[in-house]
Order: C-alpha cells, then sequence, then structure tokens
C-alpha cells in the first residue's frame, strides 16, 4: 500500500475508535494530511442548507431514497472490522430532518449488523456491506430480507455498493483489516464481487489495478462503473468482464464516495485533502473542502444537495450541487 493512503486509514480507525477510548497509533508511523486551510467551513458559496445531522456514530455511508423522500445513514459505532453487533442504519425524513428513526440495529430483534458501510436500495430493500458479508433489509420495517456471507469467498473489507446495468449487486472489497486496537493489515485482496440473485463471485480481482478499491457507482451514459480507489491518485473505470481498468482523471486520491449524476457529472470524496470534487468528463473540479474525513456520499436529487457523513465527526453536512 501507498503509505499516504495507509495513514488516512489509520486516521480513520483512530479517530472513529475515540468514543471507545481506544488510543491508537498509526501503522506508519506517520503523521495524517491536516485539514483542508478553510477549516470546517465548505469554499462553496451556496443558499442556506440545512442544519447538519447531529449525534450520529462513525457515519459511513448515506443513501437518499426519493420514494419515501429519506435519508438512510450506516452507522459502524466502533473499529470499522470489529463484529461487534452494535452497528446500526438510521431513517432520516430529508424535509424534517429532526424526525429520525433507528431502522435496523445490531442485537436488537435478532438482528446482526456489525459494522455496516455501503448501501443501495432496490426497490423495498436496502443492501448493505457488513465486513464480509452483505445483508438485505426491508426499507420500511427493518425486518432482515436476506443474508449473502462471503467470509468462505476470503471477503476481509467489503465497503461501497452498486447495481450495474444487468442487474446484479456489485461490492468493492478494499482487503484491509483493523484489529480491536486499531493495527492495520492488508490480509485480503483487492476485488469487486458481484452477487446476482442470492450467490455472490469474484468479477475482478487485481491489487495493482485496484488499489485498495472504495467508491463504485454505475455510470448508465458509458454502460461502465466508476472507480475511487483509496490507495491511488486515479479515478477508473471499468466494464464488468474486463480484466482492466481504464484511467479517466487524476486527483488528490484517499478517495471514498462515488455518486454518478443524472447530468452525467459524478461527485467524489477525498480524505487525503478533506475535499468533496465534481468529475465531468476528464476534469477533477475541486467543489468544497474542510470536510474532514468524507465519507460514502448520498446525492438528494428533489432538492440538488449532496450530504456528505463526515466519519469522524459523527455527522452527516449538506452541500448544493451545482448546475452544470
Amino acid at each position: 500500500m501507498h503509505a499516504s493512503p495507509s495513514r488516512l486509514l489509520r486516521l480513520r480507525t483512530a479517530l472513529a475508535s475515540a468514543s471507545l477510548g481506544v488510543a491508537l497509533v498509526g501503522c506508519d508511523g506517520g503523521r495524517t494530511p491536516p485539514a483542508d486551510s478553510s477549516a470546517a467551513t465548505p469554499d462553496v458559496a451556496a443558499a442556506p442548507l440545512p442544519a447538519p445531522i447531529e449525534g450520529l456514530k462513525v457515519p459511513e455511508s448515506v443513501r437518499y431514497d426519493p420514494a419515501l423522500d429519506a435519508y438512510f445513514i450506516s452507522n459502524i459505532d466502533g473499529v470499522p472490522s470489529k463484529k461487534d453487533n452494535n452497528g446500526y442504519i438510521v431513517r432520516v425524513d430529508a424535509a424534517n430532518p429532526a424526525v429520525q428513526i433507528v431502522l435496523v440495529r445490531g442485537g436488537e430483534r435478532g438482528t446482526t449488523l456489525h459494522a455496516p458501510k455501503g448501501m443501495v436500495i432496490i426497490g423495498d430493500t436496502i443492501w448493505v456491506a457488513d465486513i464480509d458479508a452483505v445483508r438485505a433489509f426491508d426499507k420500511n420495517t427493518g425486518t432482515l430480507v436476506s443474508v449473502v456471507e462471503m467470509s468462505g469467498m476470503g471477503a476481509t473489507f467489503l465497503n461501497d455498493v452498486a447495481v450495474g446495468g444487468d442487474g446484479a449487486i456489485y461490492i468493492t472489497d478494499t482487503g484491509v483489516r483493523f484489529s480491536d486496537t486499531g493495527e492495520m493489515s492488508h490480509p485480503g485482496k483487492d476485488r469487486i464481487f458481484v452477487i446476482r440473485g442470492r450467490s455472490a463471485s469474484v468479477a475482478f480481482a487485481s491489487d495493482s489495478l485496484l488499489t485498495n478499491p472504495n467508491g463504485i457507482a454505475w455510470d448508465a451514459a458509458n454502460d461502465r462503473f466508476l472507480l475511487a480507489p483509496f490507495g491511488s491518485p486515479n479515478l477508473s473505470a471499468w466494464k464488468p468482464g474486463d480484466k482492466s481498468v481504464t484511467t479517466i482523471a487524476t486527483g488528490p486520491g484517499g478517495f471514498d464516495g462515488l455518486e454518478v449524476l443524472a447530468d452525467g457529472r459524478a461527485l467524489v470524496t477525498s480524505w487525503a485533502d478533506s475535499s468533496i470534487n465534481i468529475l465531468d468528463g476528464d476534469k477533477l473540479v475541486r467543489l468544497a473542502g474542510g470536510l474532514e474525513a468524507p465519507a460514502d456520499i448520498g446525492v438528494d436529487t428533489k432538492r440538488s444537495l449532496v450530504a456528505v457523513p463526515l466519519f469522524n465527526q459523527g455527522k452527516v453536512q449538506y452541500l448544493a450541487i451545482p448546475p452544470k
């Protein structure tokens, strides 16, 4: 792994675990890049935005559901690799964010949910990555619908989830693991899994080409996936069945959340410089900075907003999406 992404991953776990009273030391002894000079204030001018959603516990992913006009937010609540069964998903009324309901919580109603990360909504079902399994819940009731166990396939750090043009579910595996005290290793392989029906298989594997794959999003206009690796400054494109990727833009690296907009542009977050950026063709343009540890974003299509989970701060912050 590259040194800089390693330090960023170390910061991600250390600060997330601070609420547990765990003092963690970077595995490479280095310091993580400081937050942007813009501090906590985004550097874009916009109309008044909704107040941040506060009181979360290591929020990793946001998904907006236009059918319910609601946000679903996954919360790790601890170390990202620990099977502690205390992760949860909260549903937030997008029109009135003060109205929040814990939809799913590990350890309650017989539910297992350890460290939920990326999510995708298909109809009435939320599919969520959870370390080495993908779990599906009814978005209205929180009832468990299905579990696809992938530990037997060597899944290590299932991260982001997206639906492809074929209707199958694709999941990135970053390949890393964190101990309870925060020591990071890379025992797994950098891979993209696919679930068809209720069966999982490896769609693509390559440590050198995927480089700690994190964000994944379907680019319908070009019949391909966009990939945002944590371990490389290169955003890439990949088509299912291909054995290689194509670099489409270069940026700060340390990428996490990735979403394709209806107008063909894409949004991507970076831990390397605490930013969110717009990808337009092969150009990556900074939208805002001062966003410490910005994780897996959700796009509110009704209000033209992007909801950014701030992993270390326990909140979700909004930004306006500028017109093309």
